[in-house]
Parts: C-alpha cells; structure tokens; sequence
C-alpha cells in the first residue's frame, strides 16, 4: 500500500461499510415493499406505493450500489488484496448485481403493467439477496486460506496469444 494513501483506507472502509449497508437493506426492503403491490387497493395507494418503490430503487439503493462497488474496488487496489478469498467475493458480489437487476426490473414491471405483473413472493428475492450477503460476509470476515485452490493453467498463466483488439502502447 502506498504510504501517502494509507491513511485514506478507514475513511473508504467506513463509506464502504455504510453504502453496502444500504444496498443491502434496500434490497431486502423493496421485494417487501412490491409485495404490497395489490391491485386491490384505492388507485391513490396503489400510486402511491408505486412511487415510493420507484424512488427507493433509483433514488436510494441504485446510488448505494454503485458508490459501494466503487469505494470497494478502490479498497482492493489501496490495501493490495488480490487474494483468492478477494477473487470468491467477488463472485458473490456479482451475484448481488444480478439481485439488483432482477428487483429492478420488478420495479419496472409493476410501474409499467398497472396492476397487471404480479411480483415474485417476496421470500424468493429476498433469499436471492441473503444467500451473496451470508457468503461475503463469511468470506470477508473468515478471509479463508483458498491457497490449496488451483485455478486451471490457463487462468494462471500467459498464453502467448494477441488480444482481439489493437491495445494501446506508450
């Protein structure tokens, strides 16, 4: 880690902690929030739980992940932590975006049917968001020593090969 950069590290680990806390959340909350999403009800509820679910997701939880991959991937490059462990994470960070999406495009769904998508039980989101949530956690607090993991040879070594693109030279 870079001496004039150290001192930065608790201050993007704390925005890190904070903005995933609030990614995560979010994305427990909202399948909550669809849920309440009945055709049923007065169309000035309906409109307004629509709004709400609309401006939670953009407004809220769509900035919280972003700003939380971004402090993240710049923790990764400030305190070097290109380990195996950092690599699985990773992964599971991958499987929250996929989440995100998918909330999403519920959202969307439920702004653009009027009443007519029905959204997914709310259980079957929210396990989607816990099961990467549990599986970071572990690993981040674990940092479990994957050393005895061989990736394949060709994902540990050069090929040799030419990139399908001309890569720029200095």
């Amino acid at each position: 880690m870079n001496g004039q950069f150290a001192q930065l590290v608790p201050y993007f680990l704390a925005f890190h902690v904070l903005t995933l806390a609030l990614w995560c959340a979010g994305l427990i909350a909202l399948p909550l929030m669809l849920s309440r999403h009945d055709p049923a009800i007065s169309q000035a509820d309906y409109g307004r739980i629509r709004r709400y679910t609309h401006f939670a997701y953009t407004l809220c939880v769509t900035p919280a992940a972003v700003l939380a991959v971004a402090s993240g991937t710049v923790l990764v490059f400030l305190r070097d932590a290109f380990t195996p462990w950092m690599f699985l994470k990773l992964v599971f960070v991958g499987a929250l975006v996929l989440t995100h999406g998918w909330v999403g495009h519920t959202v969307t769904l439920m702004e653009e049917t009027h009443g007519l998508h029905r959204p997914p039980h709310p259980g079957l989101q929210t396990m989607a968001t816990f099961v990467p949530i549990l599986a970071i956690l572990f690993l981040v607090l674990d940092k479990p020593d994957l050393s005895e993991f061989r990736f394949p040879h060709w994902l540990s070594q050069p090929q040799g090969g030419q990139l399908p693109f001309l890569a720029p030279s200095r």
